[in-house]
């Protein structure tokens, strides 16, 4: 039972008596010497198989032990999720506890929710109400009650999708509800059983006596109501393993916390401890890579981190690629993918990890124009979300109908007609604050407003028609079946996976971490999601960034300061530790694709425009962005920034007085443009890109006034 096991491995798998604290690094065979640990006591005589329950988080992780512990000759243990255990238990004693048979289980409480809500005249959306059931749930598994609400999350700093006072009062509404209607739903399980377990020794007890020895996964995930349970199930005893890493916390969100094991030692203070630092499943490369990306960290998870040591032997160095935009970065990817595939390395053994399921459009895109079969883990494929349905609705029923909506009738050009139409289902041109399903569905549409606006960077003369045609065309494309592919996940829904080739995109500031991760908390958090992100890859390892969203856009984005140190040319990170083991990551390529493709330029075909020439350095320019410029985008600028001021917050007048986003008065780039060239009458103003006839006449008079160092009276703002 023992052979095969490592030292670490088998110490954890011998240590049958007392508390036991197993710190486990990514991909050091865990789950191996938990398994092995409870078939060596069945063996051994020392374990009773039905006195042994092993608990964790998914039903996935649940069904593995099982298998292993079957395989390994331990059957009858019991291994299931929390939830499982304590909604198990509930049916068995509540006619003993309470009386008649237990409440019926609501699986999905947003429509009580929803009916709090109109019970409390509050009107929310769809995804609103996913919010609101977010903060019930992370209430519920806090230990928090209603009136309590407020300052529990104004202490814990949550960034609440509502007014804490209208929550506080929805939460209520809502536990009246299920009260009226004797219904219970998920949190309520370990709630009740918490409850039964305090109020009556006697079926605790009986518990007790049934359950001796229990083993925790995943230790680090542990809520502070699950963490109760667990304490009322083992009572006075010390008959408890757990195993868990507090570099891989990544869902504090939910109410999740590592606190406990980190306390492990002090509330036991006779406990074994063992490391398991021996990665058996990358290579010494990408091993070095996640001790490099963890000892720049900071705080108390940090001070615990796990210095891994690869098993295997060397592979390639992890790949770092820069590229101009995020179609250009997706199709690196989607390039290097069909590279490796046609190499050998199975679809099914490869991954692309973002950090937001709006980033996976992009690259459903990418991997269906190459014909790579691919699946989505964890969200539903683009096309295939309520949000974008509606949106593509919409946008049909404007092709159709456009001529006759006064909505665009100043939308002169397409990606303009598609914020204006998308304005009408949620979008704006400031993101909402926070995390949750009204971000997400901001995220969706605004993935499609960048879809227009690159759409309409290749084809000018496309109109609304021909884009949603063209939503049609990629919708169709993507919905063919697929059995086995590359995997497209975010990162949160790759914990516990693993692959041959992972690729981790999108890693730019303001993305990784993410914008709204304001806390040294929430940071440490977003670097710790991006180190599951990097031990996930077994061999081939790809870490890429997009200067800009869209092709011609201002190159103002920089990688994600989580690799400062670690990437060619990056220098080295301020406070950071000393990384442990060896492996080299040193790998440069160029900024525009592939490695050993440095300097070389995109393609970009323009139907039907003669080509423009840069007025700085003379190149042929064929970026639309650039041409809005008249120059290169590197070349350097002569703009008035005081001019450039003056007419930001003209155009943000302008865009208050007809309610529309500011970029449907000017673009940013056509702003620029006007300041570099400061026009002095219509026709030098007319021959600015973006200049069109209809805003020239609207808009020419005050441009030309704020050139010429005039003040506008407030009348002309105002007209």
């Amino acid at each position: 039972m023992l052979d095969g096991l490592d030292p670490e491995q088998r110490e954890v798998a011998t240590a049958l008596h007392g508390p036991v604290c197993v710190l486990a690094g990514a991909g050091t065979g865990k789950t191996r010497a938990i398994t092995h640990r409870i078939a060596y006591g069945v063996r051994a005589g020392i374990l009773q198989p039905n006195s042994v329950l092993a608990v964790t988080f998914t039903n996935r992780a649940a069904g593995e032990m099982r298998g292993r512990l079957r395989q390994l000759g331990a059957t009858g243990v019991q291994a299931r999720t929390f939830h499982s255990a304590a909604l198990r238990q509930l049916q068995y004693f509540w006619p003993k506890a309470v009386g008649g048979s237990l409440p019926r289980l609501v699986e999905r409480k947003v429509q009580l929710v929803a009916e709090a809500a109109a019970a409390c005249r509050v009107r929310l959306d769809r995804n609103e109400l996913r919010d609101v059931t977010g903060e019930i749930e992370w209430s519920k598994v806090t230990q928090t009650v209603p009136a309590d609400y407020a300052a529990v999350a104004a202490k814990s700093g949550r960034d609440t999708p509502r007014d804490p006072a209208e929550i506080s009062q929805l939460y209520a509404a809502y536990e009246d509800l299920k009260r009226d209607r004797s219904v219970i739903d998920f949190e309520d399980v370990l709630l009740l059983a918490v409850g039964i377990l305090q109020d009556r020794h006697d079926i605790a007890d009986q518990v007790r006596s049934q359950y001796q020895h229990f083993v925790v996964d995943e230790y680090q995930d542990v809520s502070p109501l699950q963490q109760r349970l667990l304490e009322l199930w083992l009572g006075d005893r010390d008959n408890l393993c757990v195993v868990g890493d507090a570099s891989q916390t990544i869902y504090s969100f939910t109410g999740a916390t590592p606190d406990h094991l980190l306390n492990f030692r002090t509330r036991h203070p006779g406990a074994t401890l063992v490391k398991l630092v021996r990665d058996y499943r990358s290579t010494p490369q990408v091993v070095h890579l996640a001790n490099g990306l963890l000892s720049q960290a900071v705080g108390r998870a940090a001070d615990h981190r796990l210095e891994l040591v690869s098993q295997r032997e060397p592979g390639t160095d992890p790949v770092y690629t820069e590229y101009a935009d995020e179609p250009a970065e997706a199709e690196g990817a989607a390039r290097r993918i069909r590279a490796l595939i046609a190499d050998g390395v199975p679809a099914g053994d490869i991954a692309i990890l973002f950090r937001t399921n709006s980033q996976s459009e992009i690259y459903e895109q990418a991997l269906a124009d190459l014909g790579i079969p691919y699946l989505l883990r964890g969200a539903e494929r683009f096309f295939e979300r309520t949000e974008v349905r509606e949106a593509g609705a919409a946008l049909r029923g404007a092709a159709r109908f456009g001529g006759n909506d006064t909505l665009l009738d100043d939308m002169v050009d397409l990606p303009s007609q598609v914020r204006a139409v998308l304005s009408t289902k949620g979008w704006t041109t400031k993101a909402p604050a926070g995390s949750g399903a009204v971000r997400d569905r901001w995220e969706s549409l605004a993935a499609l407003v960048r879809l227009a606006e690159d759409f309409a960077a290749a084809r000018p003369d496309a109109t609304l028609a021909d884009l949603v045609a063209e939503l049609d065309e990629r919708a169709a494309a993507q919905h063919a079946p697929t059995v086995e592919g590359v995997t497209l996940a975010s990162l949160h829904a790759a914990k516990g996976l693993e692959w041959d080739a992972v690729f981790l995109v999108g890693l730019a500031e303001g993305m990784m971490p993410i914008t709204y991760a304001k806390t040294a908390e929430q940071v440490e958090e977003e670097r710790r999601l991006l180190y599951v992100g990097v031990t996930r890859a077994r061999v081939h390892l790809s870490l890429s960034w997009a200067l800009s969203r869209s092709p011609g856009g201002r190159p103002s984005r920089r990688a994600s300061r989580f690799l400062d140190g670690l990437r060619p040319g990056s220098g080295t990170a301020a406070g950071a530790r000393a990384a442990g083991g060896p492996g080299g990551i040193e790998r440069g390529t160029g900024r525009s694709g592939e490695p050993g493709e440095a300097g070389a330029p995109r393609e970009r075909r323009r139907g039907g425009r003669s080509p423009a020439r840069c007025r700085v350095c003379g190149r042929t320019l064929t970026d639309a962005g650039e041409m809005k410029l008249m120059r290169c985008e590197d070349c350097p600028s002569d703009m008035d920034e005081g001019l450039y001021e003056r007419l930001l917050e003209w155009r943000s007048s302008q865009a208050r007085r007809l309610g529309q986003p500011p970029f449907c008065v000017f673009t940013d780039k056509t702003l620029i443009a006007i300041a570099e060239a400061v026009p002095e009458d219509e026709g030098e103003l007319a021959r600015i890109p973006g200049v069109v006839v209809r805003k020239l006449r609207h808009f020419g008079a005050d441009v030309l006034a704020i050139c010429a160092g005039q003040e506008l009276a407030e009348d002309d703002e105002a007209n």
